[in-house]
């Protein structure tokens, strides 16, 4: 292959297999699953279940990919260099800066997200101090080492992990009755309230746009691989590690959720994990969701700084970012291009404190459907890329896509059909057009310097 697989990154190896494994497992472990559920089981009813298994295996397929790629050539920009690499500068810019504007845009959500929850525990501190708190602590946390970043992730992670599976042991010991005060209730409320599929296919598949974008994270494992020791094999066994467990939390808990109580019990905006905690009589079950919700979102905040500055950086690498970003620490940390990240990421924060309906509104929706650009081209690499391998470095390929060309192409499908029902979804249709218009002047931004370089060669 004419690419070197393993660049000589100047940043540090600082990630131990743990960190990648653990990181690769809590990465999708969000608010979307603890919060955002709800929304998709009050469309769905019990029906969420086959949402999250379409959902899930699309985005299993997508880490699939990802970890095939990323073990044959780990690098900081993950799937933008592979982008790059497949199809040419232009998609490794494109897909390289809409996802450095998606994941600096979410951290304004998880930081106010956090900060509305602290603010509930100390309403004495103002919510815009504990904003500054949380993007100090965890700006100074990503300029010290990666070291400290996957330390933080391990254990975040660690204790999100163990609050689903506690979720998942309660609520089975309560379908079976085996919790005091409580009797069997079997396939009751799988069945009744209007069946299994109470808005027939129509919900199950409104469902699964109110729930996929919550697999977002799960990409971050492979930008973290680059920094790790031995990253052809720490990846693989990341990926490999997280992929059906993510589906077997995931799905489990839904199954769980809708087995325990009515699906009508369960409302947009409040965890359907705190209502069948509270019926199963877990004292303190909100407090103790505030809790693991609160970690998520420092979680996917503490991620999110990290991937972007990662992601920036790689671009600066490549010339599709300013030079001036490139400046590494002795301790192999890029911090100028962490500063750049927070210095955006506290823009965004400022914009949705002040104004969260307007501005900040139509950032957020300029970045609802990007995850599935970058989905989308993503497949389209690993389409391009592996028959290059196969050719020219087979030995390389020590993690598989499975069933490949077919199960890509079916992916790809998958993600034009998702497309095509945001557009008929009222809710979604905003956030796929102003992602269009923001995918659009990126690629048209990326169409433009390819022609000035051409003509000044």
């Amino acid at each position: 292959m004419h690419d070197s697989p393993t660049p000589d990154e100047p940043l540090s190896a600082g990630l131990k297999q743990r960190h990648l494994t653990m990181l690769g497992l809590g990465g999708v472990i969000g608010a979307g699953l603890f919060v955002g559920s709800g929304a998709g089981i009050e469309v769905a009813g019990p029906g969420i279940v086959v949402s999250y298994l379409i959902a899930g295996a699309l985005a299993m397929c997508v880490m699939r990919m990802l970890g095939e790629m990323s073990a044959a050539m780990p690098a900081s920009g993950s799937f933008s260099v592979h982008a790059e690499r497949a199809l040419g500068r232009w998609a490794g810019f494109s897909v390289g800066w809409l996802y450095w504007f998606l994941l600096v845009v979410v951290l304004a959500v998880e930081a106010t997200g956090a900060a509305q929850i602290a603010n509930g525990w100390v309403p004495g501190v103002p919510q815009w101090a504990w904003v500054l708190l949380f993007m100090v602590v965890f700006t100074v946390t990503n300029l010290a080492s990666v070291k400290n970043f996957g330390e933080f992730e391990f254990w975040f992670a660690t204790l999100k992990v163990f609050a689903i599976i506690a979720f998942l042991v309660l609520g089975t010991l309560a379908i079976f009755g085996l919790l005091p005060d409580t009797d069997p209730v079997g396939l009751t409320h799988l069945t009744g309230d209007g069946g299994f599929l109470p808005h027939g296919w129509q919900g199950v598949i409104s469902g699964v746009l109110a729930v996929i974008f919550a697999f977002g994270g799960l990409e971050v494992v492979t930008i973290a691989a680059a920094e790790s020791a031995d990253p052809v094999r720490s990846v693989a066994r990341a990926v490999r590690s997280a992929v059906f467990r993510i589906l077997f939390f995931y799905v489990g808990s839904m199954l769980v959720i809708v087995t325990v109580l009515p699906w009508t019990a369960q409302h947009a905006g409040i965890s359907p994990y705190v209502t069948v905690l509270d019926s199963i009589g877990v004292p303190s079950a909100g407090q103790i969701m505030n809790v693991v919700v609160f970690v998520a979102l420092l979680s996917a905040l503490n991620a999110n700084l990290y991937g972007s500055s990662r992601m920036v950086f790689s671009l600066a690498e490549r010339g599709e970012a300013p030079k001036a970003l490139l400046k590494v620490s002795g301790g192999g940390v890029p911090r100028r291009a962490v500063l750049a990240s927070v210095a955006f990421g506290f823009v965004s924060v400022l914009l949705n404190l002040e104004w969260p309906d307007t501005v900040f509104l139509y950032m957020l929706n300029s970045v609802g459907a990007v995850l599935l650009f970058v989905w989308a081209l993503i497949a389209a690499s690993q389409l391009r890329l592996r028959r290059r391998i196969e050719a020219e470095a087979p030995e390389r390929l020590v993690l598989r896509m499975w069933g490949f060309p077919w199960l890509t192409w079916a992916a790809l499908a998958a993600m034009a059909a998702v497309f095509g029902l945001m557009l008929t979804d009222d809710t979604a249709r905003p956030q796929l057009l102003w992602s269009t218009g923001a995918t659009a002047v990126v690629l048209l931004t990326a169409g433009v310097r390819e022609w000035r370089d051409r003509h000044r060669a």
